[in-house]
């Protein structure tokens, strides 16, 4: 099979797609194994509302469910079963890909349960028992960019664990990121674990901030405000990839870890579906172009890109200026950037931890009819 030229050109350019889905129909039918044959896949994202969506709506799941009630396995237990059944299936498909890239992608997430989101104990232990259950060197753990997150990341890097930080709205947060990583590869060789084969992506979120921003501009509703309408997502993951260049290509601390095998930490583009239909249905991905970084691709976007999308080499690199004025123009016409980060990053751990109970919801009604 050949791969789509689109994407290939994508990859070709140093971005690394990702799908941002997972179901046991996926695997089973050979349609993963297809997306990475023709569409230039290298990696898999999972969060709650995905797993909510897939096991709500597939009957794949049936007969391990009867399995699981009938060893009177709780919903927790259940869901952790169910969860990391497919994660583990998803990481041997990808594994080729794992061994081709040295481990740099062939990579599928699990996110520990969002309900511990601001608890760190909690997250640490989790993201251990997620990391030897599944037990496959392509997974990364993926740990929520809260306050408690933070330390969580550091914690679980030092104990020799690859992890995707999810839900990082600014600039000044992926700052405290990249910095809980360096301090988790820190601890990570004192604990004589090997640098080179911890891996790391910080999953930078673009579409909800100009959801959010957007929703403000037109309440201001100036000419000026109007004016920056789909512009704040690009542009702040634009400051985001120059303070990641800065970090690990400028800045003094990584040279001493990369010495040891350690690895830059990826920035990773989530959220790449366009929300807003007046906006071209591939901007995330077509206009987020730079080596070394990822894209989480849903599977609408996948599409799209496949059939026009097109590669901006320059819209990242060099651009750190231009996106910084424009954060400057929304501050005068009165948007308030820290509420935004706040309001985005509460709200996503609300909504995954949402998908999460309605998944416990689902999952314990499929249990209790299995018992009868």
């Amino acid at each position: 099979m050949s791969q789509n030229k689109n994407l290939a050109a994508l990859s070709e350019a140093g971005v690394s797609v990702w799908l941002d889905d997972l179901s046991r129909d996926l695997i089973r039918s050979g349609a993963l194994q297809d997306e990475i044959d023709t569409h230039s896949i290298v990696g898999v994202t999972t969060n709650p509302a995905i797993f909510q969506n897939s096991i709500s709506k597939s009957a794949s799941y049936a007969d391990q469910v009867k399995e699981l009630a009938a060893s009177g396995a709780d919903v927790d237990a259940a869901i952790t079963a169910i969860t990391t059944d497919d994660v583990r299936a998803a990481c041997d498909v990808l594994q080729p890909v794992f061994v081709d890239s040295d481990g740099h992608d062939g990579r599928v997430s699990i996110e520990v349960d969002p309900r511990l989101a601001n608890k760190t104990d909690e997250t640490v232990a989790q993201a251990i028992e997620l990391w030897k259950i599944v037990d496959r060197p392509n997974l990364f753990i993926k740990i929520p960019a809260t306050k408690a997150g933070l330390p969580a990341i550091t914690r679980v890097i030092a104990e020799g664990i690859s992890v995707n930080v999810t839900l990082i709205f600014s600039v000044e947060r992926y700052r405290e990121v990249m910095d809980a990583y360096l301090d988790g590869l820190d601890a990570a060789l004192r604990n004589g674990h090997d640098a080179s084969k911890i891996e790391s992506v910080a999953s930078f979120f673009v579409s909800r901030v100009d959801s959010e921003i957007d929703k403000r501009l037109d309440a201001i509703g100036t000419p000026e405000a109007l004016e920056l309408r789909g512009k704040a997502g690009l542009a702040n993951a634009r400051l985001a990839y120059a303070a990641y260049r800065e970090v690990f290509e400028t800045e003094t601390r990584f040279p001493d870890l990369q010495a040891h095998g350690a690895l830059p930490q990826r920035a990773l583009w989530a959220s790449t579906g366009t929300k807003n239909a007046d906006y071209p249905d591939t901007l995330y991905v077509s206009e987020l172009v730079a080596p070394n970084t990822v894209n989480t691709v849903p599977v609408k976007t996948l599409e799209a890109y496949a059939d026009h999308g097109w590669v901006n080499a320059d819209s990242i690199i060099g651009q750190a200026k231009a996106s910084q004025e424009v954060f400057d123009a929304l501050t005068r016409v009165g948007v308030d950037l820290a509420d935004v980060f706040e309001l985005l990053e509460t709200e996503g751990v609300g909504k995954f931890e949402d998908a999460w109970n309605d998944l416990l919801g689902a999952t314990q009604t499929q249990l209790d009819a299995a018992r009868g």
